[in-house]
């Protein structure tokens, strides 16, 4: 049984979010908590988030027993590209693109073997 939980459209490049989504692939939740808690980064703050809700999915919609949780897939998809200029010198402008993310995190339960 699986449980997902997805948050589109988040203000973070999916380069950064994957360093940190990476760390928490195949964890236990606990293990995963405790990695995203202590991480300075700001995508740690974001995939926490998305994780509880997971977790949270997991608990109501399938009844699933939260000790024997693990984080199955984790993933970080583009989003849409906000397009800004800046003024240069002599008239000239750069482009600025910010980019958004989708986070995807997926929990299933321990397999016993």
């Amino acid at each position: 049984m699986e449980a997902k939980a997805v948050a589109k459209h988040i203000r973070i490049s999916p380069r950064k979010a994957r360093q940190v989504i990476d760390l928490i692939r195949g964890k236990d939740i606990k293990d995963a908590f405790t990695i995203l808690k202590f991480m300075p980064n700001k995508g740690a703050f974001l995939i926490e988030k998305v994780l509880k809700s997971a977790v949270a999915n997991a608990e109501h919609n399938y009844d699933m027993d939260l000790d024997s949780l693990v984080v199955g897939k984790a993933y970080v998809d583009q989003g849409a590209t906000l397009k800004r200029f800046r003024p240069r010198a002599m008239g000239k402008a750069d482009s600025i693109r910010k980019r958004t993310s989708h986070i995807t995190v997926i929990v299933t339960e321990k397999k016993e073997g």
